[in-house]
């Protein structure tokens, strides 16, 4: 049945704990001139538009089998998109048990859970290094949930769909739910870390560093990919163009660049 945003939904046995999952991701590009900076930007632009990012997330609402209510997209000048999507679970009693385990999620084709009325947003940020040849475009996709289900279970599937060479994911539980006795319950499920629903082959591409305050219900980890190929981040041209002086210059700006994003401050640079 399709829901609309006016239509009133009862909740049976309404969980109120509220999980939210914040996936932050950086593909990064080296753009020797102004021409090709911009044919970068264009190229993000189109490949990451409000229309696509739209298809993601609701691929990611058949993940955890949460019903649409409101679509809300939008293309900004001169770069960047946004879309926000309303949504709400179905009956949670027939769910199955398997979940709400600590695993990797599926791809989009395995329907896993339900979501209570929650809400999924994505935004884009081109951007671009004045003047060392250095492009970024990040992306931030949140996903919250007040139900069973917790959000992790779509992020199989939201690395699978971007070029990533870093990644920073958070993950929070907040307020708390009773169980039949009124004992209050501020977790329930098991987690001790997002890795866990990274799969195991996925891992094996990237350095991660965990900071998790398990007291609070707070988990954080960062992703590098650990292989670096330079053709990857050239754009419109391979390494073969390239004298030996450029390809070390270029990898240490790209290497500099991907490290100050994983560690979340700036670097000294030679001049």
């Amino acid at each position: 049945m399709s829901l609309t945003p006016k239509q009133r939904i009862e909740l049976h046995g309404f969980n109120n704990l509220t999980k939210t999952l914040s996936f932050n991701m950086y593909d990064i590009c080296y753009t020797r001139t102004k021409e090709e900076r911009e044919a970068y930007i264009d190229y993000i632009d189109e490949q990451y538009n409000a229309e696509r990012l739209t298809k993601i997330l609701t691929k990611v609402s058949d993940i955890i089998e949460a019903n649409i209510l409101n679509i809300a997209q939008q293309d900004y000048e001169p770069q960047g998109a946004s879309v926000t999507i309303l949504v709400s679970e179905g009956p949670v009693d027939d769910s199955p048990v398997d979940s709400f385990k600590e695993s990797p999620g599926p791809l989009p084709e395995t329907l896993v859970g339900h979501l209570d009325k929650s809400h999924i947003t994505v935004h884009t940020y081109p951007e671009y290094h004045p003047d060392e040849g250095i492009s970024t475009f990040r992306a931030d996709i949140d996903i919250s949930t007040c139900g069973e289900i917790s959000p992790l279970k779509a992020l199989n599937y939201l690395i699978h769909s971007f070029e990533t060479d870093v990644m920073v994911m958070d993950y929070r539980v907040r307020g708390f739910t009773r169980d039949v006795t009124g004992h209050k319950l501020f977790i329930d499920h098991d987690i001790n870390s997002i890795q866990n629903y990274i799969p195991i082959g996925l891992q094996e591409y990237y350095q991660m560093i965990d900071v998790n305050v398990y007291q609070e219900n707070i988990f954080h980890t960062k992703c590098k990919l650990k292989k670096f190929d330079l053709n990857n981040y050239l754009f419109g041209y391979t390494e073969d163009e390239l004298t030996d002086e450029e390809k070390i210059s270029i990898t240490k700006k790209l290497k500099t660049e991907m490290d100050e994003i994983f560690y979340a401050k700036n670097m000294a640079r030679e001049e």
